[in-house]
């Protein structure tokens, strides 16, 4: 923790002691800074004072502070109602609600306390900061500095410039949050900024999907922690956030791009109105034990807990087969081998046959480097496992899962062709992540035994896999799939047929969106990447991921999803469709949004 202040700015005030003020002056606190904390009444400051105690209490039991060094920290900040205080302060930032009205009334009265030379803040994350210095005979010494919550743990913000600001200020700004220790990206003045741009309109498109009753709450949020390894499932993050505040930010935002994306969904608005806004309220999308806790408690959405293999009416699979040679063939071989089921995979030759073989083996035995199986466990695994090249070899199997190549007219001929094979009950399914099932299904005479099975990549790692059923699928047969993945040691989530199904359906327009930032040139691939992953906590940023699955196949998921939804903002960007067609793809081809050494 440095105890050193060095540049022009030395003494802070913060306005606002909610969860976020009191983290923002917690945050200048440990890095030296002299710190006034202002609020409204006194029993807000008492309320403010519990909140630094509870986190620096919270980082002395981790091992994160010393007493002694919060013994100094505790000692460099004073909490007052009274703002005129702030008079001697060489920066103030506010982080009240997010009211422009309340925000403007706070800047005209800060504007005849502090000295003229003072630079105000704002921690607005989707207000105009232009609207609010505007309230002030200073809008040039106006500028935004968004920290994301919690603001002790999260290292990124967004400083803002206005059209006025000056640019000493935004330097100024910019070195005291690198003192901070925090990583600051400049931005333009637009509603959202980078973060919440890319992130409400994914939480917003989240919220509709469970308004729709296309899934249920708990399969959006685990499809989106384990398919994409993101911290927080979308739904259980608005209720962190706060429905309310939720609301607030995506209305801003929508009324200033008119983004049909950032119309608030109508639910979040009829939950505020109820009163259920989150975990503040106890209530909002789950419910949890009490006002402002954390733990969730069953109500009457909560799922019943089913044990693997005991779905009422489901079917058993014993005998398996898999059509395909690629990465995701070879790795759902594995998985149901590795589970017990007797393996036969079929390819177009005795070349893909020994390929998958070798692909299998190779994961098995890093499995067993990495003490993740004995050697005994891969060896019955391979024991189970016959290659072949004759689909009519497939005629005795229970289930046969198609993973070939991602083009309609293979997946519709390979079904037509497995419906003649395969016994009656035999149940086909496809690991199609973005195609329409029913299309698939409607190939064969047996629709109601026909279903999707996406696993993701690498299947034997990935533990999420999409249930989908079209409108013809018998209801034993989502049973069985359900059981059959609990078996498999996966995290079933069951959605209906529709195009992306629930990952892709969210993932790829907020990719989509990443790319029309960079079009626009509101902020760089580097920015925008180091925004998503330091403020928001995502694995890897948007253009990272991009370049990781190709942009080839992003393109061609963002043209599904447009062709069925027919949302003008899921068009494509046409960034995209020009890097595809010069060839751009990502990784795999050495060139994407960046490059790549060969």
């Amino acid at each position: 923790m440095s105890a050193q202040v060095t540049g022009k700015i030395t003494k802070v005030g913060v306005v606002g002691l909610g969860t976020m003020g009191a983290g923002i002056a917690e945050v200048f606190a440990r890095s030296g800074y002299d710190v006034i904390g202002v609020e409204a009444t006194e029993d807000a400051v008492q309320r403010g004072q519990e909140h630094i105690e509870h986190s620096v209490g919270r980082a002395l039991s981790r091992g994160k502070l010393t007493e002694a060094e919060r013994d100094v920290m505790m000692a460099r900040i004073s909490l007052t109602s009274a703002m005129e205080r702030l008079a001697d302060r060489d920066l103030v930032i506010e982080a009240v609600t997010e009211q422009l009205e309340i925000k403007r009334a706070i800047f005209a009265r800060l504007d005849t306390i502090v000295d003229p030379s003072a630079i105000l803040a704002t921690n607005t994350s989707s207000l105009s900061v232009t609207d609010i210095a505007v309230a002030t005979a200073r809008p040039s010494q106006v500028v935004g500095m968004h920290f994301f919550n919690p603001a002790p743990v999260l290292r990124f913000v967004e400083v803002v410039r206005t059209v006025v600001t000056d640019a000493s200020v935004v330097q100024d700004v910019t070195a005291v949050a690198e003192q901070l220790g925090k990583t600051p990206v400049v931005v333009g003045d637009k509603a959202g900024f980078i973060a919440n741009a890319l992130l409400f309109g994914y939480l917003n498109h989240a919220a509709a999907m469970y308004d729709a009753r296309y899934a249920s709450r708990e399969d959006i949020d685990a499809a989106m922690r384990l398919g994409c390894g993101l911290p927080m499932g979308p739904l259980a993050l608005l209720d962190l956030i706060g429905l309310d505040t939720a609301y607030e930010i995506l209305d801003t935002m929508y009324k200033q791009g008119r983004d049909r994306l950032h119309a608030p969904s109508p639910v979040i608005k009829q939950m505020v109105t109820a009163g259920l806004r989150g975990r503040k309220s106890g209530r909002g999308f789950y419910t949890y034990e009490e006002a402002n806790s954390p733990v969730v408690v069953a109500d009457a959405l909560t799922p019943s807990p089913v044990a693997a293999g005991s779905e009422s009416g489901a079917r058993s699979f014993t005998r398996v087969g898999v059509v395909g040679s690629g990465t995701m063939a070879a790795g759902v071989v594995e998985v149901f081998a590795v589970a017990g089921h007797d393996v036969l995979y079929v390819t177009r030759g005795q070349e893909q046959v020994d390929r998958v073989a070798a692909l299998v083996r190779r994961s098995l035995d890093k499995a067993v480097l990495r003490g993740k199986a004995d050697e005994a466990t891969r060896d019955a695994a391979l024991a189970r496992i016959t290659g072949s090249v004759r689909l009519d070899d497939l005629a005795d199997r229970d289930l046969v899962v198609e993973a070939v190549v991602e083009e309609l007219s293979v997946k519709t001929a390979l079904f037509a062709t497995l419906d003649d094979i395969c016994k009656p009950g035999t149940v086909l399914a496809t690991t199609t992540s973005s195609l329409p099932v029913v299309e698939l299904a409607a190939t064969t005479r047996r629709p109601a035994d026909v279903v999707g099975l996406h696993f993701f990549n690498p299947a034997p790692v990935m533990s999420l896999v999409e249930v989908v059923s079209t409108v013809a699928t018998a209801p034993d047969v989502v049973a069985g799939m359900v059981a059959l993945c609990r078996g498999l040691g996966k995290h079933p989530v069951t959605c209906a047929d529709r195009a992306g199904f629930i990952v892709n359906a969210l993932l790829f327009p907020y990719l989509n969106d990443a790319v029309k930032m960079v079009e626009a040139r509101y902020a760089t691939e580097d920015e925008i990447d180091t925004a998503m992953k330091t403020g928001c906590g995502y694995p890897m940023g948007p253009f990272e991921l991009l370049d990781v699955v190709g942009l080839d196949v992003a393109l061609a998921i963002q043209r599904t999803l447009y062709l069925e939804f027919r949302e003008p903002g899921f068009a494509p960007a046409p960034l995209l469709e020009h890097l595809t067609t010069a060839g751009y793809l990502g990784r795999k081809t050495g060139r994407g949004f960046r490059s790549y050494d060969s």
